[in-house]
């Protein structure tokens, strides 16, 4: 596994397991915004942060992508 895969799957359970989502509903929010593009385009500067930093990350990814 690359660790560009391996860094977007840890992004996603523990997103998932932070806001109690399901494996599909976590997939669908996750395809519908892109956010496994976006991932993999920040690896670089992403995979180097926290947990909790990622999780907001994305939160903020998601919600500008709602507006």
């Amino acid at each position: 596994m690359s660790k560009t895969l391996e860094f977007k799957s840890f992004c996603f359970e523990a997103y998932r397991a932070e806001k109690k989502l399901g494996g599909r509903e976590a997939m669908l929010l996750f395809k519908k915004y892109g956010v496994l593009d976006y991932l993999g385009t920040c690896f670089d500067v992403l995979h180097t942060t926290g947990r909790a930093y990622i999780i907001e990350d994305i939160d903020a990814f998601i919600n500008v992508r709602k507006n």
